[in-house]
Order: C-alpha cells, then structure tokens, then sequence
C-alpha cells in the first residue's frame, strides 16, 4: 500500500508529464509549422497530411514524455513517421548530382518550400534535420541509419546550394529580399 506521501510523489509526478490535452494543444499551436515541417520532409501534400495525423497520434498514446519535452517530441515524431514515409537514402558514391533547383535567397517563402521539396530525398532530409531543426549530425545518422559521413556529405551539399544563389542586388531581381532562413520560417504550405 501507497502511504500519503508515496501517492502525493506519485501526484507530483504525474503533472510533470505531458497529458493528451498538451499534445492536442502543441499540434493545434503549432499546427502551420509541423505541417511545414512535414511537407519540408516528405515533398508530398498527402504523405505530409499523413505523417502530421501520424505525429499526433503517437505523440497522444506514446511514452511519457516531460512537458518541457512535448513540442521537441512532437517533431521528432513526425520526422520519425516521415522517414518511415519516405525512406531516404544516401546517394551511391559516384552517382551524377540530382539537378534541382537551386534555393535563391530572392525567392518567396513559397518558392523557397518549393526549391528545397525538389532536392534529392536525402539531402532533403538532412538539410531539413540538420540546418532548419538543429539536430546534430550523429542524431541525423542515427535516426536515418546511415554513417555519419553520409549526413556530414549531404550537409555540406545542401548549404552549397544555398549559398550558390545569392543575390549581389536583392532589388535588381525584381523579387522582395528574403534570407533563406526567413523564407522557411515564412513559407506556407497550402
């Protein structure tokens, strides 16, 4: 049997986890962000629908999780589910380089979406995980199931092709200057 101070711990600890209601409430909070975080990953409407839908669900039933973790763990639930998704791949050594378009700064938030969405699945990724997310390039390793020097490649192509696009005259190219960090945290996903 519990004595009081065993059930008021037991209490305490309780309300330091985050309950169904918090998840509902990250996923309605921040509802455009993880959508464009999903979308960002998977390059697709529907398969983005579906890991965001995905992300919540386990996030409601996973394992408990401390409140101040719930929106981290959010994410990283729908990371989870979108490489469930897509599966990315590091390219074969020696394989010719994918021809996408390059991100240019001058570019709309949505141009921006748009541009990175046409990368190659796994420089996707990693430029997703790794640039924008802030993960580190063993958990980007880990959570894709590759060596780390795959990520350290991708990384490295991805913000090549970031910096291959700036604009010497934002005015002269008749779009509105918008850094490329700033387009993504503006990009709307429709």
């Amino acid at each position: 049997m519990f004595s009081r101070k065993n059930k008021q711990r037991a209490r305490e600890r309780a309300t330091e986890y985050a309950t169904c209601k918090d998840f509902q409430r990250i996923f309605t909070e921040d509802m455009v962000g993880l959508h464009r975080l999903a979308f960002l990953l998977t390059a697709d409407q529907a398969k983005a629908e579906q890991c965001f839908v995905t992300g919540l669900e386990e996030s409601i039933r996973g394992n408990p999780v401390f409140r101040q973790w719930a929106r981290a763990w959010s994410k990283r639930a729908i990371i989870q589910n979108a490489i469930k998704t897509i599966a990315p791949v590091p390219p074969r050594i020696g394989a010719a380089e994918p021809e996408s378009s390059l991100l240019q700064n001058g570019s709309s938030a949505e141009d921006a979406a748009a541009d990175v969405a046409a990368w190659e699945p796994f420089e996707r990724f990693v430029f997703v995980m790794a640039v924008l997310e802030g993960y580190s390039l063993r958990e980007c390793s880990t959570l894709l199931g590759c060596p780390v020097q795959d990520v350290v490649t991708a990384k490295s192509l991805a913000l090549q092709r970031l910096a291959a696009e700036t604009p010497q005259e934002p005015a002269a190219s008749g779009h509105e200057f918008i850094p490329w960090t700033a387009a993504f945290a503006r990009a709307q996903v429709a």
